[in-house]
């Protein structure tokens, strides 16, 4: 297999065989970094039940998602530097399971403030699992092997929100939204379980970082002074920011504008996350041949045209044109993702996991500020989902345009 160009130039080099690896590890990172989508993807559809139970309109209720998001950053950028410098296993293992307790606080949530109060401090905890995953693939691979292995996770954390918002339809069959979040403490509970039996410990002790807060500032100073690494930081970002617009958006488009059920939404929402996941398999083949940066630019360019092509459908009122540029949309991620975190992280082995932090808290962060865009657009129209959608895709092109361009 050929090389491919990285970052600054340099050949991205393909790792061997990880240590501890397997379809068990790949499993358990994959469901690691599905925490994100299962957070904020099963009580989708109980979105307009919990506007009538907890006496909140639309915006309210997006704020819970918000809330998460900025928590998912937050316990990113705390558990990256701590997991170099105390090894992987220890943090993620405190984070989900503290993950699974805070879920049990948002089912008692008696209004749409202490809900999102809640939301954030289990997005917290769920960070500091979604940036142990991402820091122990760049432990185990680097280069064009980290895209293909990225790719390959998307099968397992892409299953999360194909899944999620269908569970979260059968849970309210026979519960309330509230049901939602105690099935979400099961399943913090049983992940707690697999990483104590099952993840390995990546990084050996002589790898491990010594320093204290001041090393860990100047490495995340020379992270961010690296133009490369932050146009990849910035690309991956925009692009979440996107996919969050769709996430938080969705629900209301397909419900309240257009009417469709919320079965029929499930099966919409599910066959985007497929076609996200068909995507990322793609990626992992066509990596034989195509560098992952060109893979990148490609996959930018098509959710550009396929933005636009969700902003024409609010347009003229279109479900069909709304749906199919949806999905072509959401299936570039795919793409996206695996490629912009390889290339991101490859030149920053020794700090993979304060890396990993400021990559998951950029994304985070950006994504967090496009749910009250789109609640602020107003309610009873597609234009606010669909605006925001077509102005990060075209952020994201042109992070990667300039920012991002080899040098």
């Amino acid at each position: 297999m050929g090389q491919s160009v990285g970052v600054r130039g340099r050949p991205l080099v393909d790792a061997g065989k990880p240590r501890g690896g397997g379809g068990t590890l790949l499993v358990l990172l994959g469901t690691l970094t599905a925490i994100g989508p299962l957070s904020l993807d099963m009580y989708l559809p109980a979105f307009p039940a919990m506007t009538r139970d907890l006496g909140a309109d639309q915006a309210q209720i997006q704020l819970s998602l918000t809330t998460c998001l900025i928590g998912l950053a937050l316990g990113q950028f705390v558990t990256g530097p701590l997991s170099d410098r105390w090894g992987r296993r220890r943090p993620v293992l405190v984070g989900v399971t503290a993950y699974a307790l805070l879920a049990l606080v948002c089912a008692a949530a008696p209004n749409a403030p202490a809900l999102a109060a809640a939301r954030f401090a289990q997005g917290l905890a769920g960070g500091m699992g979604v940036v142990v995953a991402r820091a122990v693939v760049r432990d185990l691979y680097s280069g064009r092997a980290a895209a293909k292995y990225f790719s390959r996770l998307t099968l397992v954390f892409g299953v999360a929100p194909v899944a999620a918002p269908s569970v979260g339809s059968l849970v309210l069959r026979f519960g309330s939204w509230r049901a939602v979040f105690l099935t979400l403490a099961v399943i913090g509970l049983l992940l707690a379980v697999a990483v104590a039996l099952r993840l390995p410990e990546t990084l050996p002790a002589q790898r491990r970082s010594t320093g204290g807060l001041a090393a860990t500032a100047g490495t995340m100073r020379s992270l961010a002074a690296d133009p490369v690494y932050l146009g990849y930081a910035l690309t991956q970002g925009f692009a979440f920011a996107g996919l969050f617009a769709y996430i938080s958006g969705s629900s209301f488009v397909f419900q309240d504008v257009f009417g469709v059920s919320a079965a029929v939404f499930s099966l919409v929402f599910g066959l985007n996350a497929l076609a996200l996941v068909a995507a990322g398999q793609a990626n992992a083949r066509l990596l034989d041949r195509v560098t992952p940066r060109r893979l990148l630019v490609g996959a930018l360019l098509v959710s550009a045209v396929a933005a636009v092509g969700v902003l024409a459908g609010a347009l003229a009122g279109s479900l069909a044109l709304v749906a199919v540029a949806l999905l072509a949309f959401v299936g570039s991620l795919g793409m996206v993702t695996p490629n912009s975190t390889a290339l991101a992280l490859d030149a920053h082995a020794r700090h993979a996991g304060t890396a990993a932090a400021l990559l998951g808290g950029v994304q985070s962060v950006v994504g967090a500020l496009a749910a009250p865009l789109v609640g602020l657009g107003g309610e009873g129209s597609a234009l606010p989902m669909a605006s925001v959608l077509a102005i990060a895709a075209a952020l994201s092109l042109a992070a990667v345009s300039t920012l991002a361009r080899p040098r």
